[in-house]
């Protein structure tokens, strides 16, 4: 199969974005484990800007769909989004965090067999009961990595344990926010036809008001990145916060990421779209147990091999070339 030049830079931009957005995401949540919503506010502004000068034009550009179509979109976008940086708050691991928003496939079928009446087949299902069973083992075994756990304490450990349940019960719940979300941007795409940088940009630059409701929270945490460590830049020698240096380096990354997802919804096939993003997951997930030295365990590997197994047979990447392809997949 040959590739046409804008998919494989699109591959690349996904590869290189959302891989090196995950790594300075674990570097600011080492640093300040409550940064989430500052991160996610700092993010969407970006995404703002850039679409207020280049999709948008300044408002000059004519809009596809409604702003009132976009409510329930934008609305589903702004929880998952918080949701998913603010759990590390609740002493949720990054490796657990990439595990769980990996089984996307458990939600997306569940919500479209209800609502879109759609069907799978046998082989399907299967691949959707290995990654329920994967994640279990790695929220069990992860769920005993917790601070004072092994050594029998209680009292702070069991509140650790409930506030650590709270964080994995979020994650969920932006799972299948997500996944609801994938379908109503399919159904507004049927009526009024594909345009992502459009919906890119009106998900980013609606919520930004609701930012105001966590103002607290995030002018704590700037406060705190800028009297935390420094870092003294090369051949200018002009000492910066640590963190708005990652923060920096998240929010590039992030736009990066998103936006090769888009065009690669729009450039490749379903198949190779799944098949990127599990990789570039797989690909995480590996260095950020190497790099990180984030306890894993061989239950651990063993939960996250069912896990992207389970997603690849989902999709049929192991099968022969020319052979029918699977259900299209919306992207994580």
């Amino acid at each position: 199969m040959q590739i046409s030049p804008r998919c494989a830079l699109a591959i690349g931009g996904v590869l290189v974005g959302c891989c090196s957005g995950g790594v300075f995401l674990e570097l600011l949540v080492k640093l300040d484990p409550g940064i989430g919503n500052l991160v996610t506010a700092a993010q969407f502004a970006f995404i703002a800007l850039e679409g207020l000068i280049f999709t948008s034009r300044l408002g000059q550009a004519q809009r596809k769909i409604s702003l009132r179509d976009y409510a329930l979109l934008v609305a589903m976008f702004f929880l998952t989004s918080v949701c998913n940086n603010y759990v590390f708050e609740f002493k949720v691991s990054m490796t657990l965090h990439m595990i769980i928003r990996g089984g996307s496939l458990i939600s997306n079928m569940c919500l479209g067999t209800i609502i879109l009446k759609k069907r799978y087949r046998l082989r399907q299902y299967i691949s959707v009961v290995m990654i329920s069973l994967g994640i279990f083992i790695c929220t069990y075994f992860s769920s005993r990595d917790l601070p004072g756990h092994s050594n029998g304490e209680t009292g702070a450990t069991e509140a650790d344990v409930w506030r650590w349940l709270v964080g994995v019960a979020l994650l969920v719940l932006a799972l299948f926010v997500s996944s609801y979300m994938g379908i109503t941007q399919e159904l507004l795409y049927r009526r009024h036809g594909k345009c992502a940088r459009e919906a890119l940009y009106y998900t980013h630059l609606l919520p930004l008001p609701a930012f105001l409701l966590m103002h607290d929270n995030i002018r704590t945490h700037w406060r705190l990145a800028c009297e935390g460590e420094t870092y003294t830049l090369p051949l200018l020698g002009v000492a910066v916060p640590l963190i708005l240096l990652y923060l920096l380096g998240n929010v590039l990354t992030q736009h990066l990421c998103i936006s090769s997802v888009y065009a690669l919804t729009t450039e490749c096939s379903s198949l190779t779209v799944t098949l990127i993003i599990t990789l570039r997951k797989f690909i995480s997930l590996v260095f950020s147990i190497v790099y990180f030295r984030n306890p894993f365990t061989i239950y651990h590997w063993l939960g996250s091999v069912m896990v992207f197994v389970g997603t690849l047979m989902f999709a049929d990447v192991p099968r022969l070339p020319g052979s029918r392809r699977a259900e299209p997949l919306k992207r994580d």
